[in-house]
């Protein structure tokens, strides 16, 4: 994998990854108390519906309308630091069922890092979608 990255190098890189990978299981996983430890209090999406504030995003995953069934990284990703807050913008795919329908989604994901006493939180995720 040729992972764009500027300082501090490939093991950060491989750890920050691992993070991404590790949460988007929890979110396949439809696990919401997981899938919360990857975010900070203060986690936004931003995507062509607006913004969802963590709490709202969760309270969808609880209730059971908000569920996933697929989530998978695709290509390579590019990584930039800026002291302890990271930039990963990768694309994903992923299959998600809203209230009972269901949304196949490719789209360029970029989510705020920032490191806090050695691990790895989640500020905020901006989605785009690929064009099709």
């Amino acid at each position: 994998m040729a992972t764009t990255r500027t300082f501090p190098g490939r093991e950060v890189d491989d750890q920050l990854l691992a993070v991404l990978d590790e949460w988007q299981v929890a979110i396949v996983a439809n696990d919401a108390d997981r899938i919360g430890s990857y975010m900070a209090d203060e986690w936004i999406m931003v995507s062509e519906n607006g913004m969802t504030t963590a709490e709202q995003f969760l309270a969808f995953v609880r209730s059971g309308d908000l569920t996933h069934s697929a989530m998978v990284r695709v290509g390579d990703p590019r990584i930039r630091y800026h002291g302890d807050l990271a930039l990963l913008t990768t694309r994903v795919t992923n299959t998600a069922h809203y209230q009972g329908i269901r949304y196949d989604a490719d789209e360029w994901t970029t989510d705020a890092f920032r490191r806090v006493d050695g691990r790895w939180c989640c500020l905020l995720t901006q989605i785009t979608a690929v064009r099709k």
